[in-house]
């Protein structure tokens, strides 16, 4: 009987966490405002970190906490506060050709998804093997230094020019550059 109520609890714990998931997930897409929308992603990056921890990867979630939901956020806050206005739409007015590159390219990541999804549907269906190591740093850090280095410097990568990024949006132009144009 008690076996049975601490499952049910598991499942309204997750159900409540993957809920959360989705809907903080859809607010960061679709609020105007970026600061809302960081709040959002926040909840997101939260409730990742519950399902984490029902996954019994204690590390992963208190990873996620502090990494993701603290410190990245802490510098997508200070982008946000840094471009005032102008994060709301840094590519507003422009080309035509924007708008149809980025429904082309979600378009063709959705598609990429469903594929990789319908692809390794069978795999899914087998639940894995979890050993006494699953989720600790040890098996984190090989895991990234071995099977997942290249994906792990790529990320860096792409961090490192979103922050460029980020200084090159910042950039104000001088009133005699203003004049000129």
């Amino acid at each position: 009987m008690i076996a049975s109520v601490g499952n049910v609890l598991v499942w309204m714990v997750w159900v409540g966490a993957a809920t959360a998931c989705l809907a903080s997930g859809i607010a960061v897409v679709t609020l105007t405002n970026p600061f809302f929308s960081a709040l959002g992603l926040i909840g997101n990056l939260s409730s990742l970190a519950v399902l984490y921890l029902l996954a019994s990867a204690e590390f992963v979630a208190a990873a996620q906490v502090l990494v993701y939901a603290g410190a990245v956020m802490v510098m997508f806050l200070f982008v946000i506060a840094y471009l005032g206005g102008r994060a709301d739409a840094p590519w507003a007015g422009g080309s035509k050709l924007f708008r149809i590159a980025a429904v082309v390219t979600g378009g063709a990541l959705l598609a990429e998804t469903l594929v990789a999804l319908l692809w390794k549907s069978s795999r899914l269906s087998h639940s894995a093997a979890v050993g006494p190591t699953f989720g600790s740093p040890a098996e984190i850090g090989r895991s990234f230094l071995t099977d997942h280095l290249l994906a792990f410097e790529v990320t860096s990568i792409v961090l490192l020019v979103a922050a460029i990024g980020g200084v090159v949006l910042g950039i104000q132009p001088s009133p005699e550059e203003e004049t000129t144009a």
